[in-house]
């Protein structure tokens, strides 16, 4: 065991030292100085030409949002329209079917906000021309509206009076042409040459040894795979995941999964630092989201590397921890630590059947899906941890006296409200949206019978309820595959839970952001609150926890905390 948390140690480091000149670039691309890819600049200009934008015109946060709705819309049009037609149309070799409505409309909107939950089985339920026309391409388009966001909020903080916030199309773009293709083309030549899938044949038979012939979907994968991981994404190209042997081959492979997964939400935390000129008080989100991070995973290991009570009851000795559901190429120690990293970052892939974790390690999964500021999501990691900032910074400043400041600009009433009715909703959502699939679930004639909803019913199955809306509030994506979830009412219901868990924080942060970009930032004096401390830092972390346990505590103890109980 000391060796593999080693190697979970080196690959958090690996991670964290790429990250920090990742971060200094991405500052400069943002702050449009001299940068590696500047060449690109003609390219982006006849871009700008052909569509009629002008990117040097400045948005307020209205229009920047404005922006975001209106590009997001004509990509949900496109998307819904091929899904619901693509068994008639080309690069369908397996033969695939066109999607049912509703689970187009979910398909869609799932991989839209970033979430990618998949209702849907990837070899069977897709063509090569969705997963490359519609399913790959939003990951590329919803990632860079994500790290546009991302950016805009912090031009908030920086100096200057005016309401700019920059110009989305120019910020879209560049996170598309300088960010997120330039390393999802290194990473998928890696992938080639490690055994990753990349044709457009369609799937190979083999005959095997009893005679009979078997089907091995295969496809362009390794096109699709590089962005799922770096832009926070998640969405596989199989059912399994990154536990199939195509999307993940070997070992080398399974870290540069977790490298990649881990890089961007780190280095766009430098980056706020860069920005801002601010370099201490990004070490410090940098350190608070490190031991969230720890303190997410490491009960997971703790309780995935330990024996199964139910199993050891009945005499069966399972030294190797709890391997139900595992892929064993990897165990237990590196499943969970995959299930950590794509839980404090929702990319939300998965090696391992989440189903099958012990009550308290979905409790660690819960957590960090729901806090998302732990690095959280490419931007939207930041996103959250913003509005966290907004209610500590005003709560630290009553209880010494101060007036409430964020980098030199005043928080009044109206950023209050904003920040604590965003932190409400997301709290509330999923639990609402759990006590209607519940109430449902009791009511609805024949119940689990008529439904075919839960395999494990329960103190589990209302996990599995809490865990497929907490997933999609989250933009995680992953979910308890013991729930029968591609039905009208699941595709449904979560796609409210996604589009408002996408667009809620970000609209409430960029309104913040825009009202504090008009405010005249005042000098820095001995009774301003110093936001870049230690001290600061770990009373942010405490306001965090305290926020969401005292929220989700409830739901814990109907759920996995009872669950864990009922093994003892």
């Amino acid at each position: 065991m000391w060796i593999q948390t080693i190697i979970c140690l080196l690959v958090f480091a690996v991670a964290g030292c790429l990250a920090i000149p990742l971060g200094k670039y991405l500052s400069r691309v943002y702050r449009d100085e001299r940068s590696l890819l500047d060449f690109l600049k003609p390219l982006e200009t006849r871009l700008y030409r052909f569509c009629h934008i002008n990117e040097k015109a400045g948005m307020n946060w209205k229009q920047y949002l404005s922006a975001i709705f209106v590009v997001n819309t004509i990509w949900f049009v496109w998307a819904i329209f091929i899904l619901l037609i693509q068994g008639k149309l080309f690069l369908n070799p397996a033969h695939n079917p066109s999607m049912e409505w509703s689970l187009a409309l979910n398909s869609a909107i799932s991989f839209l906000t970033s979430t990618n939950l998949q209702h849907y089985s990837g070899e069977s339920g897709a063509t090569y021309l969705s997963q490359m026309g519609v399913f790959m391409f939003l990951q590329f388009v919803s990632a860079a509206t994500s790290l546009s966001a991302g950016i805009a909020v912090v031009r908030g903080l920086s100096m200057g009076t005016s309401s700019d916030l920059g110009n989305f199309y120019k910020d879209f773009v560049r996170s598309l042409f300088r960010i997120l293709l330039p390393l999802s083309l290194i990473v998928a030549v890696l992938f080639v040459f490690n055994g990753i899938p990349m044709t457009f044949h369609g799937p190979d038979k083999i005959v095997g040894m009893s005679g009979d012939s078997v089907q091995v979907a295969t496809g362009p994968a390794a096109a699709m795979i590089p962005i799922k991981e770096l832009g926070s994404n998640g969405g596989g190209f199989f059912a399994a995941n990154d536990a199939h042997p195509f999307e993940n081959p070997n070992f080398f492979t399974f870290l540069i999964h977790c490298i990649i997964v881990l890089l961007l939400p780190m280095a766009f935390v430098f980056c706020v630092g860069e920005y801002l000129k601010s370099k201490r008080f990004g070490r410090m989100l940098f350190a608070i989201m490190t031991i969230g991070f720890l303190l997410v995973t490491i009960p997971i290991i703790v309780q995935e590397t330990r024996r199964n009570p139910a199993l050891s009851d009945i005499g069966i000795l399972n030294m190797s921890g709890n391997m139900e559901g595992k892929e064993v190429r990897f165990g237990s120690f590196y499943s969970a630590f995959y299930s950590g990293v794509n839980m404090v970052v929702p990319a939300g892939t998965l090696v391992a059947a989440h189903d099958s974790y012990m009550p308290l390690g979905s409790v660690g999964m819960l957590v960090g899906m729901h806090i998302d500021a732990f690095f959280g999501g490419l931007g939207t990691g930041w996103i959250n941890m913003f509005l966290y900032l907004i209610i500590a910074v005003f709560i630290a400043t009553l209880m010494i006296g101060r007036t409430p400041e964020l980098f030199g600009r005043k928080i009044e009433l109206r950023e209050i409200q904003v920040a604590s009715l965003v932190s409400v909703g997301q709290m509330l959502v999923p639990t609402l949206f759990t006590a209607l699939a519940c109430f449902v679930y009791v009511h609805y004639p024949g119940g689990n019978a008529s439904l075919q909803w839960l395999s494990n019913k329960g103190y589990h199955g209302f996990t599995t309820f809490l865990y497929e809306f907490v997933s999609s509030m989250a933009g995680n994506g992953s979910e308890f595959s013991g729930l029968g979830n591609n039905t009208v009412f699941w595709n449904l219901t979560t796609s409210v839970v996604m589009l408002c868990g996408r667009f809620l924080p970000i609209v409430g942060a960029l309104a913040i952001a825009g009202s504090l970009r008009q405010k005249k930032p005042a000098p820095f004096s001995g009774g301003s609150l110093t936001v870049d401390s230690s001290t600061f830092g770990a009373f942010l972390f405490i306001l965090i926890i305290l926020l969401n346990a005292l929220s989700f505590l409830p739901a814990f103890m109907l759920g996995p905390l009872a669950e864990h109980l009922s093994l003892h």
